[in-house]
């Protein structure tokens, strides 16, 4: 199937809603690992959405110029052609982008699927991420505000994070400690600047302890139930059940319990980096460790072709990462509940 058109998008995102269900949301930094990606999510029969981070972008870029723009157009190019062969429906997001970033990258990447737009094709990526968290709720909020208007123009879904989450995610960190709490007027305010779809469609990262990076289980004090209290604070506002469609950030080393509960409190997309990261990377080191005097010429030898082609560790790399995808989609309940 190809990428997923605007319309496929919003079904995904209310199935998920209605179906108590969430999409893994898999950082791509090559081709290859979007492949990965693409893999895990058919070998799941899930829907999913694959994400550039500015850092990806960059690096997708090259280290000559280290353009985000080309970086994630080239990929997200790529992905429409090969996404194709897969019998799952892909969305294309790009994740956390601060305010020092948007002018060269979310805001020319709008410009250009609102002039794919407006030639009667669909936008180029079907999300885009706004991360204000490092700025005044009032400041944050003025800059969302402008940027869906130009989401809903290009037919995209914003995502907004309106407050820290801990920890460090491509240049952007906040501490660990109790300001990693949306609390119900935090949402309001947001409701009440961003509307709750009439301006156009937003998923909201709240924080409810969220870290980014790498911890165990009970390193870091989750509150999931929280989210419920915030649909329930604006819902009874304006009068409508379950106003948010939340997003799940630093999710690595969630129990299944803090997941589970989030996914009934409304969250649709949960981001994940470095658990498929390391799935990545733990099977080439493998290789390599196996195969040392294969990779390397040892004491004047030839080494082995076979062993430090690209392709042998890249397909072990692949399988891997694809993996974890798979497990992810097992964890967040989308196995199975493919549109196709």
């Amino acid at each position: 199937m190809p990428i997923a058109t605007p319309e496929v998008y919003n079904e995904m995102l209310d199935r998920a809603k209605a179906g108590s269900f969430a999409y893994p949301a898999i950082n791509v930094t090559s081709t290859q690992t979007l492949h990965a990606a693409l893999r895990g999510f058919a070998e799941a029969e899930s829907d999913g959405i694959v994400q550039i981070s500015t850092g990806g972008a960059e690096f997708l870029g090259g280290q000559y110029a280290k353009d985000m723009v080309s970086g994630a157009r080239a990929l997200a190019e790529f992905a429409h052609i090969v996404a194709e062969k897969y019998p799952v429906n892909i969305a294309l997001h790009t994740d956390h982008c601060p305010k020092d970033k948007l002018d060269g990258y979310v805001r020319p990447l709008l410009a250009l699927s609102k002039e794919r737009v407006d030639a009667g094709q669909n936008p180029l990526f079907q999300s885009h991420m706004w991360d204000g968290s490092a700025e005044t709720l009032h400041d944050n909020l003025a800059v969302a505000e402008e940027l869906l208007a130009l989401a809903a123009a290009a037919r995209i879904v914003l995502e907004v994070e309106i407050t820290p989450t801990g920890g460090e995610e491509d240049g952007v960190s906040h501490e660990i400690n109790d300001k990693l709490y949306t609390t119900v007027e935090d949402a309001l305010r947001t409701a009440e600047a961003l509307g709750l779809g009439e301006k156009g469609r937003y998923l909201l990262a709240a924080s409810f302890g969220n870290v980014h990076g790498v911890y165990k289980p009970g390193n870091v004090v989750l509150r999931p139930d929280l989210l419920k209290d915030l649909q329930e604070g604006v819902g009874a506002r304006y009068g409508k059940e379950s106003p948010f469609d939340f997003v799940f950030h630093g999710g690595s080393g969630s129990t299944q319990e803090e997941i589970s509960t989030a996914l009934e409190n409304g969250v649709v997309k949960m981001n994940l980096d470095t658990d498929t990261q390391y799935a990545f990377t733990r099977p080439i080191v493998d290789h390599a460790f196996r195969n040392y005097d294969g990779v390397l010429k040892v004491d004047g030898e030839v080494g082995n072709k076979k062993v430090y082609d690209p392709r042998s560790w890249g397909k072990l790399a692949e399988a891997g990462m694809a993996e974890r995808v798979t497990k992810a989609c097992a964890d967040l309940r989308s196995t199975g509940t493919s549109l196709k």
